[in-house]
């Protein structure tokens, strides 16, 4: 089963500022600085402050410009079939699918 499928599997769902869970992944009305999503497992495996915890700090870097914002340390979603390692996009789940730019060094 490929990488892509098993992320889709998942079920990943919206966390609010709230620490609660809002609905599926990709509804957020504010399209410039979505709300946090995550594996419905890993957001019940959280406390409600750990989800507002890891929501309000996506709030606040992407107010702020920030492209890519980590999870908190207790949030963090791994992928177990690498490995552990973390996984941040479709650039860790397809790797011959990531931009590569001048002057970047293309890991394999």
């Amino acid at each position: 089963m490929g990488e892509l499928k098993k992320w889709r599997d998942q079920d990943w769902v919206r966390i609010g500022t709230d620490g609660k869970i809002k609905g599926a992944c990709g509804t957020s009305k504010n399209k410039k600085n979505p709300d946090r999503c995550l594996p419905r497992s890993k957001a019940k495996s959280l406390t409600q402050s750990e989800r507002a915890a890891t929501a309000r700090k996506k709030k606040k870097g992407g107010a702020g410009g920030e492209k890519v914002v980590p999870n908190t340390k207790r949030a963090k979603v791994k992928n177990m079939a690498q490995g552990g390692v973390v996984a941040r996009g479709c650039g860790a789940i397809m790797n011959n699918r990531r931009k590569v730019t001048k002057g970047s060094v293309r890991q394999s």
